[in-house]
């Protein structure tokens, strides 16, 4: 396969997109999994082989970076190619209002996230109008039920999951998301095995319908269906690792609770659905086990149909790890590697695992650290379909220069060619509901907590122990000049900006 980069215009394309069908992509984003909880990244606890093998295979990336430090801002930065600076999403901010019974179960009658921006087009817009299949199978988290940003209205072909976060902090819920062939808009499929059971107390962990394993079986049978005449995009946006930690009671699970026999207990948290587990531990190993088991189911279904060769496989979390329902990451990261868990703009919070996997594309057995981010996406996938001035076609003439384009393409990175990789000059992050904001331009990180800046030197200081603002004033300063550069008000999300 000829895989040799042509020179088009400022894109670097490769070779093959005018001379072959274009490649089916399958983006499998996980939820609150830590930088430091796959094997392949050192992981001494939980065994994931398929991941792993998926890493062997493939390119793995150890400076891979979210959007965002939590989950809707994150995957708004993934879909819009925008950092959180200038993307409308940049907080876990939701809607919820009425009241509706299932079989007594009470329930929110509209929940979901604030919308992201339809001025501003989104990644499955752009394939879908390059000639692919599109559908989304998990969490949303883009636009509250009704809104004007659900996935009927935003270029997915099918959707199956969660519209709702919220909702989706329980795995046994009472109702999930669909979108497909013959429907009009997004509509409610109640879990009618589920609702049999009360949704509180001892009752709860009687119901059957666990979401992740639905979803996964719907995810499947929209890659079953897949015949290879018209390329296919996926984003199976799995809430596993997710609190609650609560799962099935089978073989997996069992294996834990045998490998922890001293666990910890959680007793449930009052107004979060996060219900109380005695097995901490063993609850949250099994369920990274269980995603991987569904990583392997995928690549063997993509195996069995002939289309492994001409899909690229992308494996990566929406942000780092949570403590959130009894969860605890400091016993699954002794080794304390990295600062912060979700909710931090240290690298702790925003440093995610990133693999892709392209049989004869993709180098095998290749790790890599160019600095990677979640906007950096968009590009890369423009580049993939030959789809060549992506900004110049897609941006909002009402908005002009307003409507921003963040990312730079690695598919030179992906393709083995790290001479013709374009880098960023600087990568930035903002969240409100910590007050932080973050800036990394080479090895120098930035972080400014309520409008009070931190530096830190990555190159000697990983773990961002060590604040060297006092020794380098002149580098804060200019680093507090790309703050202002890059941050546009959003009266939905407000950040201190430091003086």
């Amino acid at each position: 396969m000829d895989t040799k980069l042509l020179r088009f215009g400022l894109a670097l394309v490769p070779a093959w997109v005018s001379a072959q069908k274009q490649p089916n992509i399958v983006f499998i984003l996980c939820d609150d999994m830590g930088w430091g909880d796959l094997g392949c990244y050192g992981q001494r606890y939980i065994e994931t082989p398929n991941i792993d093998r998926m890493a062997r295979e493939g390119m793995q990336f150890m400076q891979a970076y979210a959007g965002s430090p939590v989950s809707a801002p994150s995957r708004a930065s993934l879909m819009t190619g925008q950092h959180t600076g200038h993307c409308e999403i940049r907080g876990n901010k939701e809607y919820r209002s009425g009241v509706v019974e299932y079989n007594g179960n009470k329930d929110y009658a509209v929940v979901g996230q604030h919308p992201l921006d339809t001025a501003h087009v989104v990644l499955p817009e752009i394939l879908k109008r390059n000639g692919y299949r599109t559908a989304q199978f998990g969490k949303w988290a883009g636009g509250y039920e009704g809104s004007i940003s659900t996935p009927d209205k935003r270029g997915v072909d099918e959707f199956y999951g969660y519209i709702c976060q919220f909702e989706a902090h329980t795995y046994y819920p009472n109702f999930l998301n669909k979108f497909g062939e013959g429907d009009k808009e997004v509509t409610r499929e109640i879990q009618e095995q589920n609702i049999q059971h009360s949704f509180f107390g001892e009752d709860y962990y009687n119901r059957p319908q666990y979401s992740a394993d639905v979803i996964h079986r719907k995810a499947m049978d929209w890659l079953e269906r897949q015949d290879g005449k018209q390329p296919f995009y996926g984003l199976f946006t799995y809430t596993i690792p997710h609190a609650e930690l609560v799962q099935p009671q089978d073989s997996i699970l069992a294996y834990y609770k045998s490998k922890f026999s001293e666990d910890k207990m959680f007793r449930g948290q009052d107004g979060s659905w996060y219900h109380a587990t005695p097995n901490v531990h063993a609850q949250f190993a099994a369920m990274i086990t269980r995603l991987d088991k569904y990583v392997g189911e995928i690549m063997e279904k993509l195996e069995e149909k002939g289309l492994s060769e001409n899909t690229i496989l992308i494996f990566s979390s929406d942000n780092g790890p949570h403590e959130e329902g009894g969860a605890d990451p400091t016993f699954f990261n002794r080794d304390g590697v990295l600062r912060g868990i979700k909710r931090s703009c240290h690298e702790g919070g925003i440093r995610i695992p990133f693999i892709v996997r392209w049989p004869g594309h993709v180098p095998a057995q290749a790790r890599n650290n160019h600095p990677i981010a979640f906007y950096d996406i968009m590009p890369t996938f423009c580049d993939i379909v030959g789809e060549q001035n992506y900004v110049d076609k897609y941006r909002n003439p009402r908005l002009g220069e307003r409507d921003y384009f963040d990312g730079i393409s690695f598919l030179p990175t992906l393709m083995g060619k790290d001479a013709a990789q374009r880098s960023h000059d600087y990568l930035y992050w903002e969240f409100n509901e910590t007050d932080q904001i973050a800036v990394r331009q080479a090895n120098w990180k930035l972080i400014v907590k309520s409008g009070r800046a931190e530096l830190y030197d990555l190159a000697q200081d990983i773990h961002e122990d060590h604040d060297v603002a006092a020794e380098y004033p002149h580098k804060v300063m200019e680093m507090i000049q790309l703050v202002h550069a890059s941050h546009v008000d959003n009266p939905h999300f407000h950040v201190t900006l430091p003086d």
